[in-house]
């Protein structure tokens, strides 16, 4: 009979790879880090690296971030480091600050133990409660149980500081070698567990370049729905980690792929079902390819652009409507937005500090048409023309704004003469002065009155 652990478990007996058969070298791990696991060892403690930070080493690519797990309680970690800091209510993290670095410190969990990657109280919850989700209570366990517990084979690889060895409890380190993104377990309790790890699974297939185990992709497209039930707020988070670290274009198509985007966006995804003049909608691909060439760039994104790209083509059919029915074009698509914001906030809150100026960009729009006089320079001096303008460009590149408009404002910015911009249909060079009859405006003596009713210069 196999051997059990201490809560009945069978044992897993790990491949332990000597540090001479791997590349993980301590140069390459943050020297904080390694501050944590050589004080955790020395008290006695075990302490391992973990995490998509051992994944990325072996992978040959900097990590993000550096996580330990051991078996000391969060109590005892904060008692072995002045600069820690416990957080989370049922299942407690410790961060332990170094500056501007946090090094997060986790306590091995119970393979019986819910994991969502948050740590707060919705990682936690016991029961159901009627969502779909299967909830259970965090108990402290073993590394054997911590590894089973975690969500994909590549991120449960332990790194060991007592010997430099890498300790691989799941077969993680065959599905690394050959490309593969495998959830530990069965899949589908995986998935009701915590139905994020649908978006993690697409988030970690294109990051890595990794294809989907068969199991692992299997049940995504009829559990989708589950994703109705996550907390907006923590649905924020998941979106800029899926869109805003340089693979947004193609988690974009991945998550149309799995029937996930319009869980996310539903009004969006309607939108994007029909064509426009015979042609598919390709603007919010070009924002989101535009998006991860600034950030490959180390160029500065916004949630506020990246929400302006998300939500266009529904603001802009409402807008559309809106203006048929006479509104004044800025002001259609603010209602839009409204309507659209309103909406959007039940699945994927999007707090008042960007959805403000995403609004503003939206209703910049129209003003750029309006070329005459002063108004051109007026438009560049409002604090969010410049994302304005980058949307313009944008549209314009979709084929949905005019190219030359585009290409007029930025001939402006470089300082280039530009051309004269058309004439608006009925602008006739600005508001006609009545002509008036007798009193002080009448030419003495019946002289030609050529010049009345043009304004000066």
């Amino acid at each position: 009979m196999p051997q059990s652990g201490p809560t009945g478990s069978p044992l897993i007996h790990p491949v332990i790879v000597p540090r001479a058969d791997h590349n993980i070298s301590r140069t390459n791990i943050s020297e904080n880090a390694l501050k944590v696991l050589y004080r955790l060892k020395n008290a006695g403690y075990e302490a391992y690296l973990v995490g998509g930070g051992v994944r990325d080493l072996l992978l040959g690519r900097e990590p993000k971030d550096f996580d330990v797990a051991t078996d000391a309680s969060p109590e005892q970690v904060e008692k072995e480091f002045r600069n820690c800091r416990l957080i989370g209510r049922r299942f407690r993290l410790a961060h332990v600050r170094f500056g501007d670095e946090i090094i997060e410190v986790a306590t091995f969990r119970s393979s019986g133990a819910a994991d969502t990657g948050e740590p707060d109280e919705d990682a936690d919850r016991a029961h159901d409660g009627g969502t779909g989700r299967i909830l259970r209570d965090n108990i402290y366990g073993t590394v054997e149980e911590d590894a089973e517990r975690r969500d994909f084979s590549v991120n449960a690889l332990y790194y060991d500081i007592r010997d430099f060895s890498v300790r691989d409890y799941v077969d993680g380190l065959p599905d690394l070698r050959d490309g593969v993104l495998r959830l530990i377990g069965d899949p589908e309790v995986r998935y009701r567990e915590d139905p994020v790890r649908m978006l993690r699974a697409v988030r970690f297939a294109v990051k890595l370049g990794f294809r989907m185990h068969p199991g692992t992709e299997a049940p995504i497209d009829r559990l989708g729905e589950l994703l109705g039930h996550v907390p907006p707020a923590r649905m924020f988070e998941e979106i800029l980690k899926l869109f805003m670290y340089g693979f947004g274009e193609q988690a974009f198509e991945a998550l149309r792929h799995h029937g996930l985007f319009g869980q996310l966006f539903p009004r969006t995804e309607r939108a994007l079902a029909t064509e426009e003049e015979g042609f598919p909608r390709v603007f919010i691909a070009k924002a989101l390819a535009s998006t991860d060439s600034r950030v490959q760039q180390e160029l500065p994104v916004t949630p506020a652009f990246l929400f302006a790209a998300l939500l266009w083509e529904p603001v802009r059919q409402i807008a559309a409507g809106l203006e048929a029915q006479g509104v004044h074009p800025s002001e259609a698509l603010r209602r839009a937005a409204d309507e659209v914001v309103e909406e959007q906030v039940k699945r994927v809150s999007l707090p008042r500090r960007f959805s403000t100026p995403m609004t503003e960009i939206f209703t910049l729009q129209p003003r750029f048409t309006q070329r005459q006089g002063k108004r051109p320079q007026r438009l560049m001096e409002h604090p969010r023309f410049r994302a304005a303008y980058d949307f313009l460009v944008l549209r314009a590149e979709a084929g949905e704004a005019d190219m030359e408009l585009a290409q007029w404002w930025t001939q402006l910015q470089a300082g280039e003469a530009v051309a004269p911009p058309p004439a608006q249909p009925g602008a006739g060079g600005g508001r006609r002065r009545r002509r008036r009859r007798g009193g002080r405006g009448r030419r003495r003596g019946g002289g030609d009155a050529s010049g009345a009713g043009q304004e000066p210069g």
